[in-house]
């Protein structure tokens, strides 16, 4: 059985939250436990804890998002960077993950799927809610 760390799972995370996205913006229905499988071809709990959490509270994440997002809303970033910022912000907020290690992993996956801009913008807006936890 093939097994991920943590950093390769917030990528495949991130792929389902853009697709969940995708799916919400265009008004069409999605079914969650499908887009999972067909990202991640087992099981996860982590994953599945993630995905979840964000889609449960993302009216909470997102209002959290736009206070921090200077003269910004969450709605009018990319598909991959409101996912990054999401998940993120859930894990900083939801998780035992350390603080540290939210903020890390989130900017980690920004420079690879964004751009340098954004990937600052996500750095900020983390730094922000840890420090207002």
């Amino acid at each position: 059985m093939e097994q991920w760390n943590r950093s390769e799972l917030r990528k495949k995370i991130m792929t389902i939250l853009y697709q969940i996205n995708v799916y919400q913006n265009n008004k069409m229905p999605y079914n969650i436990d499908a887009i999972m499988k067909e990202v991640v071809e087992i099981e996860n709990e982590f994953v599945k804890e993630i995905v979840y959490g964000v889609v449960t509270y993302q009216k909470d994440i997102d209002q959290i998002a736009n206070q921090y997002l200077d003269g910004w809303t969450i709605d009018r970033l990319g598909n991959t960077d409101s996912a990054i910022l999401r998940m993120g912000i859930y894990e900083l907020l939801y998780t035992n993950t350390p603080d540290i290690v939210c903020i890390n992993e989130a900017v980690e996956l920004a420079k690879v799927y964004s751009d340098d801009s954004v990937r600052k913008m996500i750095n900020g807006v983390l730094d922000k809610i840890y420090h207002n936890k």
